[in-house]
């Protein structure tokens, strides 16, 4: 598996307005460098079936060298219910990539306005793209700061700063946890119930930045942590000759998108049902067959290829000539090929048509330019209006953030060679008897497939009763489906409550 992830209408609000967006204030900062601008708005909204009034800020936040030179602005945009409320929760999300800018979670899911696009996995075609009052905004149950890395959004190094000081799992997790920690100073929110939250290769940043807040005696204690498509564990789903393990991670993901386009006979009438069987058979028979490698022959390999033919909806003839190891980029190409259609990887309920119907890998992800048009006009429409942030940079929602640097080696050599961040979380848990966490997963994401959120989770050391799974119709971005948008929204918000 690639370890650069993504990642990623209909009910009634009472409309927003915007008041004051001449506020704008600004710090000391060296001669070469401009201060940071922070943009502060005002206004209301209808979420959650409450009217809250709240104000919106745009802002830059510096990251500092010891001496004070600035080293990067770190944009961030938040809300916060008025009056003001230190009580109130608040949470902290951002997106993933690494590389993607906070667009998809604010513009999607849970910003107070949000881009309409088709909901039934059709492409968003060309501008205008509506930009309406999202009713499944958070404001409801959580003050909220959405949060754009070095590299992302309209975040970038200052001065002579290089930005790889701020690629990799560890060098970001620190610049992360460093404006938390300013914008609890800023804002006086020491004592607010505090909840984290990452989309993709964000709950990889999750688990990092909640290791950085926690992990040492100047602590900044968490609630909850809210983990939406995971990816925790990138050596059980890594691609390399030799790892059976990514097959059976992707195997059940391969059976639900059979059963969503009708390519399994006899289907089970949910989705739900035909994935407990193939987990089931994953975990199982599957998994001991893998092991017996060259040694799978006979009659248990036939069973066993019939049975593989049945959940990924392709032949029999096919599995066998990939070994029983079917990757997730071959299945992709030859579910639909029959109909002359390949599916996506973000959300393989979108599909698509290749220049040439006989290769063996698509040309592009349909589920991601079924979108991506619509997103950005969104974020700069809003940001540079509503918001009234003023830059000449360009936002960058996807963006190349290269070479970013994986070592994890303050778990030592493990952390080395082997990439996974899960124990973070497990640490975590172990040691804050208040922290619970939340995993959304959509059956159709093969950026980020739930078996593998499961199998990660799972492992020795984790408190498994303040663990809590949720499951969506969609897939990487489950919100762009409306109901999974209201669904994923009212789970979070009962989780929040439940503190």
């Amino acid at each position: 598996m690639r370890p650069y992830l993504l990642a990623a209408v209909a009910l009634l609000a009472a409309p927003a307005f915007a008041q004051d967006k001449k506020a704008d204030t600004r710090t000391e900062a060296p001669a070469d460098i401009p201060p940071p601008q922070v943009v502060v708005t005002h206004h209301s909204g209808v979420f959650g079936g409450q009217k809250i009034n709240y104000t919106a800020t745009a802002g830059e936040i510096y990251l500092k060298a010891e001496d004070g030179t600035p080293r990067a602005a770190i944009n961030y945009y938040s809300y916060v219910k008025e009056p003001r409320d230190p009580s109130r929760p608040v949470t902290f999300l951002f997106n993933g990539g690494p590389g993607s800018g906070s667009v998809w979670l604010h513009m999607g899911a849970f910003g107070p306005k949000r881009v309409a696009i088709p909901s039934d996995a059709r492409d968003d075609g060309a501008p205008p793209y509506p930009l309406v009052d999202n009713p499944d905004c958070l404001l409801d149950v959580t003050d909220i700061v959405f949060i754009d890395p070095v590299g992302t959004g309209f975040s970038h190094a200052l001065g002579k700063t290089d930005p790889k000081e701020f690629w990799g799992v560890t060098k970001d997790a620190k610049s992360i946890n460093q404006v938390i920690r300013l914008w609890l100073n800023d804002n006086g929110r020491w004592n607010s119930p505090k909840f984290l939250g990452g989309e993709s290769y964000g709950t990889t940043r999750s688990a990092a930045v909640a290791h950085e807040l926690e992990g040492s005696y100047n602590d900044v204690a968490l609630n909850g942590i809210i983990l939406m498509s995971t990816i925790l564990d990138f050596g059980a789903q890594a691609e390399v000759e030799g790892n059976d393990m990514p097959y059976i991670i992707a195997l059940p993901s391969m059976a639900a998108v059979a059963w969503y386009h009708d390519k399994v006979p006899n289907k089970p009438a949910t989705v739900a049902a035909f994935v407990a069987e193939a987990k089931a058979f994953a975990s199982g028979e599957y998994a001991t067959a893998l092991m017996k490698g060259q040694a799978l022959t006979g009659p248990e390999r036939d069973a066993i290829r019939a049975k593989l033919a049945r959940y990924t909806g392709l032949s029999e003839q096919y599995v066998e000539r990939t070994d029983l190891r079917v990757s997730p980029g071959r299945f992709w190409k030859e579910l639909l090929r029959d109909r002359g259609l390949v599916v996506g990887r973000l959300d393989s309920r979108y599909t698509g048509k290749d220049r040439d119907n006989a290769g063996e890998g698509f040309d592009n992800d349909p589920s991601f330019y079924g979108i991506d048009g619509g997103y950005t006009a969104a974020i700069n429409t809003y940001v540079r209006g509503d918001l009234g942030f003023k830059s000449d940079r360009s936002y960058v929602t996807i963006g190349s953030v290269q070479p970013w640097d994986w070592d994890l080696g303050d778990r030592g050599g493990d952390g080395t060679y082997y990439k996974s961040v899960a124990p973070y979380l497990g640490q975590a848990l172990r040691e804050n008897s208040g922290l619970r966490i939340f995993v959304g997963q959509g059956y159709y994401d093969f950026a980020t497939p739930f078996f593998g959120a499961e199998y990660a989770l799972s492992r020795t050391g984790f408190p498994q009763d303040r663990i809590q799974f949720h499951y969506y119709d969609a897939g990487h971005m489950m919100y762009v489906r409306d109901e999974d948008r209201h669904k994923l929204a009212s789970d979070i918000k009962a989780f929040i409550r439940s503190r």
